[in-house]
Parts: structure tokens; C-alpha cells; sequence
């Protein structure tokens, strides 16, 4: 039980180590700084140190603790154990109240894990994600599947990601619809209004981004010569972010670089990667949250997988999951690019994922639970007692 005294903050440490996962709880400790019912301890795991670094200013709030866990080119099983060694480690010298993770990286499957071994409850921001493959996206379907074993708390942006959730026995009473804390980012950063564009040129613009794991070799290159076809047209500019992994690199680099009608830009920090979606007339993307931001903007996306754990797009008709087939990306790319009506469709489906005060929903419910008399802790009622 939780009757803190009201004047006694509540410690949140809050585990990301992506950069995904510093945009989308970039809001939430924003607000935990601004007030006094919490007191935000964040740490970065550094597992895309680089991007990381880039986002780290828009937190709000001081990185208290930097772990060291990346190797280059480890193995995700070398990986998961050096994180859940010391994020448990820093959870044990700092005792939390609570510890949120988000969304669905080896980092947040972590620090749920490391979390529940010292017996802190957990709070999941982006809760519910499914595509029902578990190895597809990989390894994160099964991450966000073990981390709802193990939260307390599930804050899910949808209530199809809600329903999800309860359907697999979590009690509704701890499953929370509150919208996407990334929508919450995007109007701030946009707001803020300092972001670049990387275009250049008047002609249409396409912003791609290509990262993922399962894509990554023969069905990776494939997908970059789809795009050089897609350049010959002469009327596009097509902006490319290159992923730091070497991986990517690797499948991407021989065909693209110094392509006309390509550019091949470095990761841009997300202020200049906000002000080019914004500038895009189409996304290509096997991204997860893009598929949340280009609805936002009025932006059509070509989803690059064959599987989704945010079907909310597609069934408003803003996202189109097209699959890895090169002749596909490139047969809906020139649709969307010589048919005015079906991108009109697209750019005018709507948003589905939220109004922009998910995290101010998120503290709410953290807030309201520590004060009064409910069960915070591992022996909560339902499927996940410990009692």
C-alpha cells in the first residue's frame, strides 16, 4: 500500500538508452522537472550512444547516471546481460519508487527485468504494441511481450493497444489509454520552431529511413536499389538519414552513395529530423514511430515491413504497409507520387495516436496512485501478484 506524505516527491527513474526512447520520454521528464510530485532520475544505457547524445538536452531534466554497455558488434545475448547487470546495480544504489521503461528495445526489456529482480515496480509508456509474430519485428515483439508480464503500469496509446493487453489477462484496472508521448515531442519540438530541413530542392521530397534488423543484408540492399529507380525519375529528392550501424551501412552505402537525386545524410538530432518530416511530401520508413509522426504532419507512409505493431495507420488510411518487395516500394511510391486523389486520401486520413498531453495523463495516473491508498508495488491484485 502507498499513503505517502504528499510534500515527499516520488523518485522515477527513468531507463532509455535509443534515441526513440529519449524522444518519447523527453516529455514526460519535462513535466516531472517543471513540477514537485516527482523527482526524475534518468539513465542512459548508451545503446545508440551517438543518437542519444543528440537528444539528451531536450530532457528536461540531468542525466544522473550514463552506463558504458555498448561493444561493437556484440550479440544481443552479451548485450541484455550487461544491461540488466547494471541497470540493477543503479537501481539498488538509488532505490526508486519506480522505474519506466519505453516501448520496446532490449534497453527497456532490461530495465523491466533488472526492475522486478529488486522488486521496484514498473511503468510501461507505450504499452500493448502487437503484431502477434514474435520474431517479427525481432527481438522487439517479444520485449514488449515480457515487459507487459512484469508492469504495474501500462500506458498504451491506443485503445486497440489497450485491448490487446487486457485480452492477455493484465487487469483493466492497470492498463491506461493516454495517446503517444511522441506526438506530445513532435508539437513541442515543431512549436520550438529551431529545426533545419535537410531538402534541398524544390522537386517532390521523400524522407527514408531504413534501420531494422530483420531488413537489414540482401533485403536491405534490394530496397536502396529500388530507390535509386525511384531517383531516375529526376523530379525527387530523396533524403536518406544513415543509421549508424555498420549493418546498415554495409547494405546501403555501395548503391546509394553519390547517387544524383539521393542524399545520404548523417542521423539528424531531432530537431532537424522534425523540420524535414515536416518538409516531406512522402515517408518511406520501417520505423515504428514514424508511423506516428507522419499522420500528424498530413504525410502518407510507406511502411517498409510485413508486419505492423501500430495497425492504427493503416486502418485510417494513412500508412500503407507495402512489405520489403522492391517492386513494391517502387510501384507505390510513383501512385502516391502521380495520383493526386489517392495522396489526398492519404495526407487528409487523420491521426490516430493522440492530442499531445499523453505524458500529462501519464504523471497523472503516477501521481494520483502513489497518493492515495492502492496497491503500487509487486502484490498488486490480478495475474501479476507475487502474493
Amino acid at each position: 500500500m502507498s499513503t505517502r506524505p504528499s510534500a515527499v516527491p516520488v523518485r522515477a527513474m527513468l531507463v532509455l538508452g535509443t534515441r526513440p526512447e529519449a524522444i518519447k520520454l523527453a516529455p514526460v521528464a519535462r513535466e516531472m522537472a517543471a513540477g514537485t510530485q516527482f523527482e526524475p532520475i534518468v539513465v542512459t544505457t548508451g545503446q545508440h550512444r551517438e543518437m542519444l547524445q543528440q537528444m539528451l538536452g531536450m530532457l528536461g531534466a540531468g542525466t544522473r547516471i550514463a552506463l558504458d554497455v555498448m561493444r561493437n558488434r556484440q550479440k544481443l545475448s552479451d548485450l541484455t546481460a550487461r544491461l540488466v547487470r547494471e541497470l540493477g546495480q543503479a537501481i539498488r544504489e538509488q532505490r526508486p519508487d519506480l522505474v519506466l521503461v519505453q516501448g520496446d528495445t532490449t534497453t527497456a526489456l532490461a530495465g523491466a527485468l533488472a526492475a522486478f529482480y529488486e522488486k521496484i515496480p514498473v511503468a510501461h509508456v507505450e504499452a500493448g504494441l502487437r503484431t502477434g509474430v514474435i520474431d517479427n519485428p525481432f527481438p522487439e515483439e517479444l520485449n514488449r511481450s515480457l515487459i507487459g508480464r512484469i508492469a504495474r503500469w501500462h500506458f498504451a496509446p491506443t485503445t486497440a493497444a489497450a485491448r490487446h493487453l487486457t485480452d492477455e489477462g493484465v487487469p483493466a484496472e492497470q492498463v491506461f489509454t493516454t495517446g503517444n508521448t511522441v506526438i506530445d515531442n513532435l508539437l513541442w519540438v515543431l512549436a520550438e520552431g529551431s529545426g533545419t530541413s535537410a531538402f534541398r530542392t524544390g522537386a517532390r521530397r521523400i524522407l527514408v529511413t531504413l534501420h531494422r534488423r530483420e531488413n537489414q543484408g540482401e533485403q536491405m540492399r534490394d530496397m536502396g536499389r529500388a530507390l535509386c529507380r525511384l531517383a531516375v525519375r529526376g523530379d525527387v529528392e530523396i533524403v536518406l538519414p544513415l543509421h549508424k550501424s555498420p549493418a546498415v551501412r554495409d547494405a546501403l552505402l555501395p548503391d546509394l552513395e553519390n547517387r544524383p537525386g539521393i542524399a545520404l545524410v548523417e542521423p539528424l538530432d531531432y530537431l532537424d529530423f522534425a523540420a524535414t518530416l515536416a518538409d516531406c511530401d512522402l515517408v518511406l520508413t520501417d520505423s515504428g514511430g514514424i508511423q506516428e509522426e507522419a499522420p500528424s504532419l498530413g504525410k502518407p507512409a510507406l511502411v517498409l515491413r510485413t508486419t505492423t505493431e501500430r495497425p492504427e495507420a493503416v486502418e485510417a488510411g494513412a500508412a500503407r504497409l507495402i512489405g520489403t518487395d522492391p517492386e513494391a516500394l517502387v510501384t507505390w511510391a510513383k501512385r502516391l507520387l502521380d495520383d493526386p486523389a489517392e495522396y489526398k486520401r492519404m495526407a487528409h486520413a487523420g491521426n490516430p495516436f493522440g492530442d499531445g498531453k499523453a505524458a500529462l495523463r501519464i504523471l497523472g495516473q503516477l501521481a494520483e496512485d502513489f497518493a492515495a491508498d492502492v496497491p503500487v508495488g509487486l502484490t498488486a491484485s490480478g495475474p501479476y501478484s507475487t502474493a
